[in-house]
């Protein structure tokens, strides 16, 4: 429990940012699993599915949910995996 106004304020903000946070690691990993599915497949989609996954990449880290640097991984092995089908 909190001793201060300021605690209990730094409580709620901390734990509503964690649920935003998660809630987008959720939506990257979904994205790449479904760009994993897609490419796999031959979907004409991939490549919009790419776009997107790149684009919340690097939302993500612009907010600091993740990493620049895994930000720059994960986009590069989404150019590949998409290269290479």
């Amino acid at each position: 429990m909190p001793h201060s106004k300021q605690a209990s304020k730094r409580l709620r903000t901390s734990t509503e940012a964690n649920l935003r946070n998660r809630s987008r690691l959720s939506e990257l990993k979904t994205l790449e699993k479904k760009l994993r599915a897609a490419v796999e497949a031959g979907d004409a989609q991939a490549d919009e599915l790419r776009r997107n996954f790149v684009s919340r990449l690097d939302k993500a880290a612009k907010v600091g949910v993740i990493p620049a640097n895994r930000a720059a991984r994960k986009k590069s092995q989404a150019d590949k995996l998409a290269a290479a089908k």
